[in-house]
């Protein structure tokens, strides 16, 4: 698919760079405090934020790895946006966002010492860094996919790039620049998408003519008729998104651990100038969060209806842009594209190096920090971060027959049910206390990892085992479990336990308000 790209992609997707780095530079300049690298003065308007979210939620994983999922398992994926996102933003912003709001907190740890101790709040730190480094590769190697296909250049040589273009714009800012330049790249991403998905639709002669092209390829390839069409798959389908794992792994564990406890996500509304725009921000970008699956999920089933013998699914987009897309608009899509990988590598690098100066940094080793020194601990710690994460990237690479989605979710299930446990319990349970939450959490996480490994070939085989569940890449029931498991170690080693004192709750529980006797 080398040489797609003409000299007038190459200028627009220059003119959108330049463009972006040099807003985010000019917005850079104003940065005077640690609080204002890390909290933009809390000063955001709601409309930037709610816009921001959505760029952040939306990266360049997605791009390809939604459309990837698409092509090879159907359009169930689209309910990680629908059931995925709305339901549990629309909750988070009359629940939990206002709370972390009025507590003036940095980082979602940060709340875990106030309402439990110090190991609960370091032990998720420490959890969150590690899957943000790891998320970071995961970001970078898939565009270096996306320019492999369109450059012909090769994966190291990609992965390289990628990560010193957005290093530097990274560096230069603080969580201001990157939710100011998010609005520009949440209204590319989707302008770049919605072209996609238009082109594609016309070229296979309409919405109908979509669909018959892919019911013959599902009778070419033996697949049942409107399985890969289908939003509600079976329990016994051999398809990574059953129904069951998407209500009970998705809705109720996944999307609210991420959408209220993922500090790349939670951050912006932290930095939103009143608890009112804090709320707006939520809803605004969980409206805007309804067209997504349609603009990036689609296209996945367009290519699999125009080039059904791909083999990897990861390749659907950037080959359906590569043979449809004339000059120019392909400059166009490439910058809609690297708009998502920015619009989230700087957001999970500027949370990162939010955890280890206020978590860890400030935290342990310097609380008389000056701003200017935590500004400067800041930087280094992208720096580092991003070596780390080209490491992984490279490892990501030498993985096959995994998708980036599968990879991406497997990570995130892994502690995101024990994290949900411990907010919910945090949250809306007074009797919760901090040996019960330590507990929980480092036992849930160690009981996810352990569905993990026995649901490997070479260790259920090993031990004379069946595998634990029957659809591949089961991380929705990892969740589930892991969330189980975390919530009961919670409440049985609570109850066993004293409680906390009462004017600890104050303020950090929802029914205690700082405000009320």
């Amino acid at each position: 698919m080398a040489g797609k790209l003409a000299t007038i992609d190459y200028v627009i997707l220059a003119v959108y760079l330049l463009g972006t780095v040099a807003l985010g530079l000019a917005i850079g300049r104003r940065i005077k405090t640690g609080k204002d690298f890390f909290l933009a003065g809390k000063a955001l308007p709601w409309w930037a934020i709610g816009m921001s979210l959505v760029a952040t939620d939306i990266g360049g994983t997605d791009i390809i790895g939604v459309g990837g999922a698409a092509y090879s398992h159907g359009l169930a994926v689209a309910n990680f946006e629908w059931i995925g996102c709305v339901p549990a933003m629309i909750v988070g912003a009359f629940i939990f966002i206002p709370i972390f709001w009025r507590l003036g907190i940095y980082t979602i740890p940060e709340y875990m010492e106030k309402r439990f101790n110090v190991g609960t709040r370091s032990a998720l730190a420490v959890v969150w860094l590690m899957f943000m480094t790891c998320n970071l590769g995961i970001m970078l190697y898939a565009s270096a996919k996306m320019m492999n296909v369109l450059f012909g250049w090769g994966t190291t040589e990609c992965i390289l790039l990628t990560a010193a273009m957005v290093g530097a714009y990274t560096l230069a800012g603080g969580l201001a620049a990157v939710v100011y330049t998010d609005v520009i790249q949440c209204a590319v991403m989707i302008g770049g998408c919605l072209l996609a998905l238009i082109i594609g639709i016309v070229d296979l002669g309409g919405v109908g003519g979509m669909i018959e092209s892919i019911r013959e390829v599902e009778a070419a390839k033996g697949i049942k008729e409107g399985e890969m069409t289908a939003l509600i798959v079976p329990a016994d389908a051999d398809s990574p998104f059953p129904w069951t794992g998407i209500l009970f792994g998705l809705a109720l564990v996944l999307s609210p651990a991420y959408w209220i406890g993922n500090q790349a996500i939670v951050q912006r509304s932290l930095g939103a100038k009143s608890e009112f725009a804090a709320k707006a921000s939520y809803i605004w970008g969980a409206l805007l969060k309804n067209i997504i699956p349609i603009v990036v999920a689609v296209p996945g089933l367009i290519a699999l209806a125009k080039f059904p013998e791909l083999g990897d699914g990861d390749k659907a987009f950037p080959t359906l842009v590569a043979e449809l897309f004339p000059a120019g608009l392909r400059g166009l899509f490439l910058a809609a594209f690297i708009a998502a990988l920015m619009s989230s590598v700087d957001s999970y690098l500027n949370a990162s190096a939010t955890i280890v100066t206020s978590d860890f940094y400030r935290r342990f080793y310097n609380p008389q920090a000056s701003d200017e020194h935590i500004l400067k601990i800041g930087r280094i710690v992208t720096a580092v971060l991003l070596v780390l994460a080209i490491a992984f990237a490279f490892y990501i690479s030498k993985i096959e027959g995994k998708g980036i989605y599968a990879i991406f979710q497997t990570l995130m299930a892994f502690f995101q049910g024990p994290a949900l446990a411990l907010i919910l319990t945090g949250l809306l349970w007074p009797r919760a206390n901090g040996k019960g939450a330590f507990v929980g959490f480092i036992g849930g996480v160690c009981f996810s990892i352990l569905l993990y490994a026995l649901s490997q070939e070479s260790v259920y085989t090993a031990w004379g085992l069946r595998p634990l569940f029957k659809v591949p890449d089961p991380f929705l029931f990892y969740s589930i479990w892991a969330f189980v498991a975390a919530i009961s170690l919670i409440v049985i080693v609570s109850l066993c336990t004293k409680p906390e004192p009462d004017e600890k709750l104050k303020g950090v529980v929802w029914r205690y308000r700082k405000d009320k006797p």
